[in-house]
């Protein structure tokens, strides 16, 4: 049986208040995200996909870690950081933004919490926007506090996920909706809990206030969660790109702007308050882009896992793009891909060659691909909404 101290990538790594939790229900493997150990195998990934989409999985997302911004201007300021309009986001209230560069680059694409009127917390992507919201306040000229607190989110996600809410907290819990917040305790814990989740399933993230309990709260949910078939997990490659959800470094990064991903709604060019990138992002849209993230099925014997650097796809012998994050599917018995082309080639219905994990440019060496909708499942996510 392996102990914490099997697993070490040094000090300058940190550890979440979970760890030794996860590596004790079985976690035999970890990577590495904003600074902090993420567990990334259970067993077999395919059974942690179906442990997901049939009851629920209970992962370790204390890497997630928070940007708390306070102070008179806190709104203001959160507003200066995003493309998307804030002007009617309620106290209570959860929305996905995105955090854009001087150059219309995505930097991060967080969830954001507002706890009270002139209280945020910035839930993030794999990227160092604590130092960056640092640093643009500096010459701001807003009076705002940025820190990072003691806050450790979990993911309790699957259809089973609710029952085992109520389990732990209670009816009342099932009035929270999607992509709202409540304060809340257990057992004396001090938590925060939101429908929200990495998953496209349905879902809460509980978010520990005060590290000390993390062993506590992990066995308390896991025995709450025991009658419903609640097993430890991590986050599911196969179930995000079935969801067509980005992970940032993957499928997108600072050179990366939104109009490119298909996420206009979150760009709102048109409000009264100034963004970083705004400029940019206006001369983008007016010029148009150069490429799209599209969805593929590759064709080919199944994947024995996500592909671990980005694969050429060339139309005619000539390199068009590259897929970012590719997959098996079980469920819909296809390899799913999200990559990104020139603007031309992102045509439903359109052919391409993969060059597969082989890296050969030969007949062995590549798989035919062709253009579909994405998400690839659940495309009005009424599962996660439900």
């Amino acid at each position: 049986m392996m102990t914490a101290d099997d697993f070490g990538f040094g000090t300058q790594i940190r550890k979440s208040p979970y760890f030794d939790a996860t590596v004790r229900w079985g976690a035999k493997g970890f990577s590495v995200y904003n600074h902090m150990y993420i567990p990334r195998d259970f067993g077999d990934p395919e059974q942690n996909f179906w442990n997901l989409v049939n009851d629920a999985i209970l992962c370790d997302v204390a890497v997630e870690r928070q940007v708390e911004i306070t102070g008179p201007d806190a709104a203001r300021f959160v507003q200066m950081l995003t493309s998307r309009d804030l002007s009617k986001m309620a106290v209570g209230q959860c929305k996905y933004i995105l955090i854009t560069n001087a150059d219309g680059g995505l930097l991060n694409d967080p969830i954001l919490l507002r706890l009270g009127e002139n209280h945020f917390w910035i839930s993030l992507a794999d990227s160092d926007i604590l130092l960056w919201a640092q640093g643009v306040a500096v010459h701001a000229g807003l009076d705002v506090t940025i820190d990072e607190p003691d806050v450790s989110p979990l993911q309790l996600q699957g259809p089973k996920s609710g029952l085992i809410m109520q389990a732990l907290f209670g009816g009342g819990i099932m009035d929270l909706k999607y992509y709202w917040l409540r304060e809340v305790e257990l057992d004396g814990i001090p938590l925060l809990v939101s429908r929200t989740g990495w998953s496209s399933e349905l879902g809460y993230e509980i978010y520990l206030r005060d590290s000390a309990y993390g062993d506590a709260l992990w066995e308390r949910i896991m025995a709450a969660g025991a009658p419903f078939g609640l097993k430890p997990g991590h986050t599911s490659s196969i179930r995000r790109i079935e969801g067509g959800m980005l992970s940032y470094h993957a499928d997108a990064d600072n050179k990366t702007n939104p109009f490119e991903l298909g996420l206009d709604r979150l760009v709102n060019l048109d409000m009264e308050a100034d963004f970083i990138g705004k400029a940019a992002l206006r001369r983008i849209k007016a010029e148009g882009v150069t490429r799209k993230q599209i969805g593929l099925v590759i064709e080919g014997s199944p994947l024995n896992g996500p592909n671990t650097s980005y694969w050429p796809i060339r139309k005619n012998g000539v390199t068009i793009g590259k897929v970012t994050s590719a997959i098996y599917s079980p469920r819909l018995q296809q390899n799913i891909a999200l990559a990104i082309v020139g603007t031309e080639h992102a045509v439903l219905g359109a052919q391409f060659d993969v060059v597969n994990r082989t890296g050969l440019v030969n007949e062995a060496g590549t798989e035919r691909a062709v253009v579909v909708e994405r998400p690839f499942y659940d495309p009005q996510k009424r599962i996660a909404a439900a």
